[in-house]
C-alpha cells in the first residue's frame, strides 16, 4: 500500500508594504543613478534666498517677496512653454520676440482698435497659436533644423514688432482688465480661500492616487509620505499667502497694499493644466515617447510630425501668454517687449529647473522653480547694488552649471543602465 504526502500550503508571499526608509533609500539610489529631477533648483533656491536675507534683510519684506512673484512672471510663463519644444530636444529661439508681436497685438487692439480686453487677449493668443504652427511646420514637414528655423523668426518678428508700433512709438495699454493682471492683488480672504482650494485639490488627488494604486496591488509611496506632500504644500502656501497679506503700501492712508497678486494663480492655473496634460493624457506620454527616442516613437504608431508641431503651436501660444502679462505689468508695449534678456531667461529658467536640452526629460514645474531662481538672481543682485553686467555673468553660471549638471546625470544614468 503506497500512501501519498501531502504537503500543506501555507499562505502565499505578500510584499510588504513600502516604508519610510525604504521609499528615502529608493530615492537616493535614484538620484544617485542620475535621476536628480529638480533637486539641484531646489536647493539653489535654497541657498540663494538663504545669503541674500543674510545680506539684504529688505530682501524678506513683505514687498519684496510679492515684487519677486510680478518681476518673473512673464519670463516663468514662457519658459512653460519651452519646456514642451525642449522635452523633444528642440530649441525655440524665436519665443521672446514672438511674445512681444502678441503684446503689440493685444495693445493695437485695445489701445488703437478701442476692442474689449477679451478681444484683445483672444487675438494676441491666436496670434501665437499661428506663429507657432508656422514654426512647427517648417520644422516638422520642411524639415529645417529648429535652431534656423527659430532664429530666422527671432530675427523677423522683432521688425514685426517695430512694424506694429509703428517704428518705436510706445503704445500705452489702459484696459483696467489688463492693467490689473500684473499689477492688482487680489483680496486677502481670496488668497486664503484659493490656498484652501489648491491644498484640498492637491490631498484628494494624492489620497486617490494612493488608495487606487492600493486596490489594484501596486507599489506605492508610504501613507507618511503622501501626508508629508500635502503637509509641505500646505506650509508653503500658507507662508507665502500670510506674507502676502501683509500690508505692503508705505502710506496706507494713500492706498493699500497687500494681498496675493492676481498674476500668481494665473500661473498656478496654467501649471496644474499643463502638468495634468503632461502626465495625465496620452498626448503627454507621446511627447515624452518622441522626446526619448523619435525612431521608436514612429514605429508605436504615434504621429511625430503632429507631436512635433503642437509643441512649437503650445510654445509660441505661452509666449502669448507671457507677452499680454508683461504688457501688463509695463502698462504699454515698447520695441524692447520680449527682447533683450526675456528668451535667454527663459530658456534658463527651463534648463535650471532641471529640463534637459537633450529631451525626454522634463516638467512644466521645472520652468517655475527655474523661474524663480532666475528672479531670485536678478532681484537679490540688484538689491545689493550690483551692476546688469554681474547679474548677466551669474546667471550664465549658474545656467552652465545646470546644463553641465545635466550631462553628467545622463552620463550617469547611462552608466548605470538606468536609461
Amino acid at each position: 500500500m503506497t500512501t501519498t504526502a501531502v504537503r500543506k500550503e501555507g499562505p502565499a508571499a505578500v510584499t510588504p508594504p513600502p516604508t519610510v526608509g525604504s521609499h528615502l533609500r529608493g530615492y537616493w539610489s535614484r538620484v544617485r543613478g542620475g535621476d536628480i529631477g529638480a533637486l539641484p533648483a531646489v536647493l539653489g533656491l535654497i541657498v540663494l534666498c538663504t545669503v541674500f536675507s543674510i545680506m539684504r534683510p529688505s530682501f524678506l519684506t513683505a514687498g519684496n517677496f510679492a515684487n519677486l512673484f510680478t518681476q518673473g512672471a512673464a519670463v516663468t510663463l514662457i519658459a512653460m512653454g519651452l519646456v514642451f519644444v525642449l522635452l523633444l530636444g528642440e530649441i525655440d529661439l524665436s519665443a521672446g520676440f514672438a511674445s512681444g508681436v502678441c503684446a503689440a497685438i493685444l495693445a493695437n487692439v485695445a489701445t488703437k482698435a478701442g476692442y474689449p480686453w477679451y478681444v484683445a487677449v483672444l487675438a494676441a493668443i491666436i496670434t501665437g497659436v499661428v506663429i507657432g504652427t508656422v514654426l512647427g511646420f517648417l520644422v516638422a514637414k520642411i524639415g529645417i533644423p529648429s535652431f534656423v528655423v527659430t532664429l530666422a523668426g527671432f530675427l523677423a518678428f522683432q521688425g514685426i514688432v517695430l512694424m506694429l508700433i509703428s517704428g518705436g512709438a510706445n503704445i500705452s495699454v489702459n484696459d483696467e482688465v489688463l492693467v490689473a493682471i500684473a499689477n492688482r492683488n487680489l483680496p486677502p480672504a481670496v488668497g486664503w480661500g484659493l490656498a484652501a482650494v489648491a491644498i484640498g485639490g492637491y490631498a484628494a488627488v494624492q489620497l486617490l492616487r494612493h488608495r487606487k494604486r492600493l486596490s489594484r496591488g501596486l507599489t506605492t509611496d508610504p501613507m507618511a509620505v503622501v501626508l508629508a506632500r500635502i503637509g509641505g504644500l500646505t506650509l508653503i502656501l500658507g507662508i507665502a499667502v500670510y506674507i502676502l497679506n501683509q500690508e505692503r503700501s508705505r502710506n496706507v492712508l494713500i492706498n493699500s497694499l497687500k494681498g496675493v497678486p492676481i498674476v500668481v494663480p494665473v500661473i498656478a492655473v496654467l501649471l496644474i493644466v499643463w502638468t495634468f496634460v503632461l502626465q495625465r493624457t496620452s498626448y503627454g506620454r507621446h511627447v515624452y515617447a518622441v522626446g526619448g527616442n523619435k525612431e521608436a516613437a514612429r514605429r508605436a504608431g504615434i504621429n511625430v510630425d503632429r507631436i512635433r508641431i503642437s509643441v512649437f503651436v503650445i510654445c509660441s501660444s505661452m509666449a502669448a501668454v507671457g507677452g499680454i502679462v508683461a504688457a501688463s505689468r509695463a502698462n504699454s508695449v515698447d520695441p524692447n517687449t520680449g527682447g533683450s534678456n526675456v528668451l535667454l531667461y527663459a530658456v534658463g529658467a527651463a534648463v535650471i529647473g532641471g529640463t534637459s536640452l537633450f529631451g525626454g526629460k522634463g516638467r512644466v514645474l521645472d520652468a517655475v522653480l527655474g523661474g524663480a531662481v532666475v528672479a531670485v538672481i536678478d532681484n537679490g543682485m540688484g538689491l545689493m547694488g550690483y551692476s546688469a553686467g554681474v547679474k548677466y555673468v551669474v546667471t550664465g553660471v549658474v545656467l552652465l552649471l545646470a546644463a553641465s549638471v545635466d550631462a553628467l546625470s545622463r552620463r550617469r544614468a547611462a552608466a548605470s543602465g538606468t536609461r
